[in-house]
């Protein structure tokens, strides 16, 4: 299969393993932090992990869409959905993740809600022109990638002219939550794997200043298991020589500039929050986006008058350190225990890209216990 089974072959693999290992300093230890959840997951589906040298860790980032939505946000639509009964619409994920008091869309869904799983905008559209008396809200989440959609999706509203069609809009942005990182959670961490399907929107530029103020090497990598292991050999070059450039593995999709029609698309249609609360790294200063008055109409902040509240992680769960990457979820007394994927505590054992879940799912945290 073109663009997949080349970068899942054994022998290169192999290859860029004993790369790895013959650059790796074995007087020093690298800690290679990878943003994006996509990556997570690949480095433990295929074992990646396994064939570094034991100086050379990955660390899990915050790049999960669901994992970081704090629980505010979700207790907000848990509202939406069950006090001003609106058909509630977002993606499956989403509806499992534990609210306040271990209440999710899901169960709200059981109790009676309208809440629909969803795969992508275009379907709560549909289901707004199919059910014209009822108000229809796409709970919207996403990093750079999904928001593209959104705003299409908000264009259309606007040119049908839906009068019961609104958004709840919980986009955020990944450059501002790499700044915080490196500022307010001061992390630990030598060089980053960059986001490659948001690299794909926004283009290898934004890292660039990075690069430059925190010294620290990004490498835009896919999600194909040697993109990471390249990846990781380009990131321990950079550390070798003293660089800290942006390079971008991911040449196959990313571009320095991104994508300029869906930016257009992005800018005409939202705009940036003054703050936004991520789960795990708190308030971060314009690193989520709001719709623009030209939209206001379509807006359910403004239509159902949302008030922004904070609540607090679940006792004991241990989330918030996780995705700051500084601790691992075997680090957390709930894994495996009172948190696993048919009963989860926390959003990172729900979601597909959380870090949890993949330690989970493919079991590579039994032999670090062993």
């Amino acid at each position: 299969m073109k663009f997949v089974d080349e970068f899942r072959d054994e022998a290169l693999a192999k290859g860029l393993a004993a790369a790895i290992a013959r650059e790796a300093n074995p007087a020093r230890r690298y800690s290679i932090m990878e943003f994006c959840g996509g990556h997570t997951h690949a480095i433990f589906r295929y074992g990646v992990q396994d064939l570094m040298p034991e100086n050379v860790g990955f660390v899990h980032g915050p790049g999960c869409p669901v994992c970081v939505l704090p629980i505010g946000r979700i207790d907000n639509a848990l509202e939406l959905a069950e006090e001003h009964g609106v058909i509630l619409c977002s993606y499956g994920d989403m509806l499992r993740v534990p609210a306040s008091k271990r209440r999710s869309l899901l169960k709200a869904k059981a109790e009676g809600a309208d809440v629909r799983m969803v795969y992508s905008v275009d379907d709560a559209l549909r289901i707004a022109r199919d059910n014209p008396g009822r108000e229809v809200l796409f709970f919207a989440i996403g990093f750079e990638t999904t928001t593209p959609p959104t705003a299409v999706a908000l264009r259309i509203a606007r040119a049908e002219g839906l009068k019961n069609f609104s958004v709840f809009c919980n986009h955020v942005l990944t450059p501002a939550a790499l700044n915080h990182l490196l500022t307010a959670a001061a992390v630990d961490v030598d060089a980053f794997i960059g986001p490659s399907h948001v690299s794909s929107v926004i283009g290898s530029r934004p890292y660039e200043y990075f690069t430059e103020t925190f010294r620290r090497p990004v490498v835009i990598a896919g999600f194909e298991p040697l993109d990471v292991m390249q990846a990781a050999l380009m990131a321990i070059r950079q550390l070798n020589a003293g660089h800290a450039e942006v390079e971008n593995q991911y040449i196959r999709v990313v571009t320095r500039e991104g994508n300029l029609k869906a930016r257009a698309i992005v800018d005409e249609v939202f705009e940036r929050r003054e703050s936004f609360e991520w789960r795990g790294l708190g308030a971060v200063p314009d690193s989520a986006l709001t719709i623009r008055e030209a939209y206001a109409a379509f807006d359910a902040e403004k239509r159902f008058s949302i008030v922004t509240r904070s609540a607090p992680d679940a006792k004991s769960c241990e989330c918030a350190e996780i995705l700051r990457g500084a601790k691992k979820p075997v680090d957390c007394k709930l894994f495996g225990k009172g948190c696993t994927p048919d009963s989860p505590v926390g959003s990172c054992m729900v979601s597909s890209e959380g870090a949890c879940a993949a330690y989970w799912t493919y079991g590579r945290f039994r032999r670090e216990a062993a």
